[in-house]
């Protein structure tokens, strides 16, 4: 859990309506998975426009709301934040939220490259094919091997 303006740490605000000094426990940008005291990311996508969806988001429990677009009537008990960009603004609260997992990960790949070491890494879901004659013709090039499951 973090506090609404330790996450809003790097993000361009264009205004807040309402105390950023507030918990907030989850992240959403789906008002279907909105929980109690969320923060709601109104992003405007190929397909739909959350700020279409603020409203919703707010009867489910989102405690704030990040838009592009502020509502024509503002909820007193729900804090307002307006920027440029929700899809912008979103990456960079998911970063701070989360502890900045890639620069973690750029620091754990700096010591491997130190220490001369190759690093592959592979992933596959259930609607991807990987090609394992191209992993494998890359794995024999690597001189120290590690896997992991």
């Amino acid at each position: 859990m973090k506090l609404l303006k330790d996450i809003l740490y790097k993000v361009e605000l264009e205004s807040i309506a309402g105390n950023a000094n507030i918990a907030i426990p989850h992240i959403c940008f789906d008002s279907r998975v909105v929980q109690k005291d969320s923060l709601f990311v109104a992003v405007n996508g190929s397909v739909s426009d959350g700020h279409a969806f603020i409203e919703k988001a707010i009867s489910l429990g989102a405690l704030a709301i990040i838009c592009e677009k502020l509502p024509l009537v503002l909820n007193p008990e729900v804090v307002y934040i307006k920027v440029k960009d929700t899809a912008t603004a979103l990456g960079i609260i998911a970063a701070d939220f989360y502890d900045n997992p890639s620069e973690k990960i750029k620091t754990w790949l700096k010591t491997l490259r130190k220490l001369n070491v190759s690093v592959l890494f592979a992933t596959q879901s259930s609607s991807d094919v990987l090609d394992s004659d191209i992993v494998n013709t890359l794995i024999e090039s690597c001189p120290s091997r590690i896997f992991l499951p």
